[in-house]
């Protein structure tokens, strides 16, 4: 069998240097804030105030977590002036590049109704009517 290597016994020097190099690279990668403020990315779930109690609706709003709020809220397209990821890049433009003109017969084709159309449409009104019937 072989034998376990004998344990070293730990230096109280090193040990000691080990923790001044993790101080350092905390405190280096370190940031002080004094602004708190909830995340406005998590959805919050507001618990109701108690009835009787007037104190609870007492105070402003604060202006600076509304805009955050509601600028949270918005599509992508509002809040960026360029697409952040790849995926977003394919609906980026959801605008037409040309304007329609439904009076040229060559690119405007509407919808139109054959008698199949119209028939299937009574019929499926008729079915409609006397389910809502039945159910009420």
């Amino acid at each position: 069998m072989t034998q376990k290597p004998e344990r070293v016994p730990k230096n109280p020097v090193h040990q000691n240097a080990i923790l001044v190099e993790t101080i350092r690279k905390e405190t280096r990668t370190q940031k002080l804030y004094t602004n708190y403020s909830v995340n406005p990315f998590h959805k919050i779930h507001t618990i109701a105030p108690k009835p009787n109690s007037l104190h609870d609706v007492d105070g402003e709003e604060d202006e600076h977590f509304v805009s955050i709020m509601k600028r949270a809220q918005q599509e992508p397209t509002r809040k960026y002036l360029n697409p952040q990821t790849t995926n977003q890049e394919y609906g980026w433009i959801t605008q037409p590049l040309i304007d329609k003109d439904v009076t040229d017969k060559r690119l405007h084709h509407p919808t139109k109704m054959s008698e199949m159309t119209k028939f299937m449409e009574t019929a499926w009104l008729i079915k409609e009517a006397q389910a809502n019937a039945t159910t009420q």
